[in-house]
Formats: C-alpha cells, structure tokens, sequence
C-alpha cells in the first residue's frame, strides 16, 4: 500500500464502516482515544447483517463502501466489522492505495496474552466463525491455545433493534454461551462489534472469572499506532473543523441517528443517506 504524505495529512479524516450500527462501538473508542481525529462513518443498514452472506458479496460491499469514503479524503479506514474484516480485508488491501484495518487480529493478540488456561471462546457472526480467522491469528501468538467459536446469528438484528436489556435478548445470549461456559473458556472475544453493546449482559452472564476482550477497544489502540507510525495523527494543532464526525448510512436514517445518540458521547445533528450501489 502507498503511504499517504504532505502536511495537510494529518487533517484529514478517518473513514469507519459496518453492516450497521455494530460499528459505532469502534467509532465510540477512536472518539475517546484519538479525540483529535474526525470521522466518517457509513453504516451499511439496508443490507444488514452481513454474517450469513458470501465472501465475494462482502468483498464487493467493502469495495462499494470504501469507493464511497475515498470521496471523502479519508487518510486511513478501519474495517468495524468482524464479517468484513474476516473476508475482504486482504482483498481491499490489494486493492486500494491507503491504510486499511480491521477488527480480529487486536482482539486475537489481546486474547492470546489475556488466557491463563489457553482456553478461548470467541462468539461472532456465522460468517466470521466459519473464516477461521480468529482460530488462525490466536494459534500464531500461541498454538497451543484452544479456541472455541461459536456462531451467534441472532445477536446482531437483535441489538439493530435497539433490545439491549431485553429478557429476550438476554435468553437468547445465555443458550449461545453455555456451551462454551461447560469449555471451561477463561477469556472471550466479542468478535461482532455489536456485542460491545451487550457487554454488561454478557458480563453478567459469564461471571467474573472470564475476562472480556473488546476489539472495539483494542482497534483504537491499533489504527493510534498505525497513524503515528505514518505520520498521519491529527496533533490538534489547528481549529477542529465545524462537523468532526459525519455519518452515512444507505437506509433508515432515523432510526440510525436515534440508536447512535444513545451510545456515543457526542450528539449526531445528521445522518444522510446515500445510494451505495452507485458506487
């Protein structure tokens, strides 16, 4: 990949997508963690979930969706989902001619050291589970780890409801995870960036004794060293720009802007909609 350089780089903003509003958990991280940077985001919401669709339609939506921010003079993308990140990240990274990260391999190393008895779940989408992505990247930090993933296709419409605290939601989280609670798991990967969301119900589930790993988090931590390392982090030295974070989705505008008012810490003025397939 090309480095992008000149003095203005830095200025420049961060693109970030999903299927929907999963990825609004990595936008929340950057936002504390890289508070001089902006943002644009694009959430897929008419072709949501992404988890039970073919590897070549999630390279070509990757494709369509980062056409759509280079017109935005982003500096850099992060891939806020794990379906994507599993699928199309090697293929966009050929591709285009500008840093591209994803979410699963922070949360892998993270995980891969966190494990005391090397016995790790990982709960995702049914496309990201069957990648192997996960499998791959935790056994290359250790391959004497054991790792447990489990599809949990239900999770995702159910947060894109908004149902977060809901007895259902909470049923139907605690059927996934009982199979890998009888594992003997002692670290779990949230490996949909939905589930960040659903972090104190799984907590409460799981118990105290396995140690969550949030990719969210560790992504942030991962895109700070990427920019610093390219000369492209935004050193707050000018006057931030009027809208620092612009958001995209191609349907449900509404509905998108509502459910991100009630998890970020910045109040979303507007959402615009866009027809991705003209990318």
């Amino acid at each position: 990949m090309a480095e992008i350089s000149g003095n203005s780089a830095g200025l420049a903003p961060i693109g970030v997508f999903d299927s929907g509003v999963g990825g609004l958990t990595v936008a929340r991280e950057i936002m504390r963690n890289l508070p001089n940077e902006h943002i644009v985001y694009f959430g897929d919401t008419a072709r949501v979930p992404y988890g039970s669709k073919s590897r070549d339609t999630i390279i070509r939506y990757s494709q369509q969706i980062i056409r759509f921010l280079r017109t935005q003079q982003v500096k850099a993308i992060v891939i806020a989902c794990n379906t994507a990140s599993a699928l199309a990240l090697d293929e966009v990274e050929k591709e285009f001619d500008l840093p591209i990260i994803g979410v699963i391999r922070s949360g892998a190393r993270v995980a891969a050291a966190a494990t005391v008895n090397r016995k790790v779940g990982v709960i995702g989408t049914e496309s990201t589970i069957n990648s192997g992505m996960y499998d791959q990247l935790i056994h290359e930090e250790d391959p004497g780890i054991t790792v447990y993933g489990k599809a949990c296709p239900l999770l995702c419409p159910l947060v894109e409801e908004g149902w977060l605290k809901d007895p259902v939601t909470e049923t139907v989280t605690r059927r996934y995870l009982d199979e890998l609670l009888e594992a003997g798991i002692d670290s779990l990967i949230l490996g949909c960036t939905h589930y960040p969301l659903l972090r104190s119900l799984i907590a409460g589930i799981v118990g105290d004794g396995i140690r969550l790993v949030n990719p969210a988090y560790e992504t942030a931590k991962e895109l700070e060293r990427l920019l610093i390392q390219k000369n492209l982090i935004n050193t707050g030295e000018k006057a931030p720009v009027n809208e620092p974070y612009k958001f995209y989705v191609s349907d449900a505008a509404d509905k998108f802007k509502r459910f991100a008012n009630s998890i970020l810490p910045y109040d979303i003025e507007t959402t615009r909609k866009i027809n991705i397939e003209e990318y």
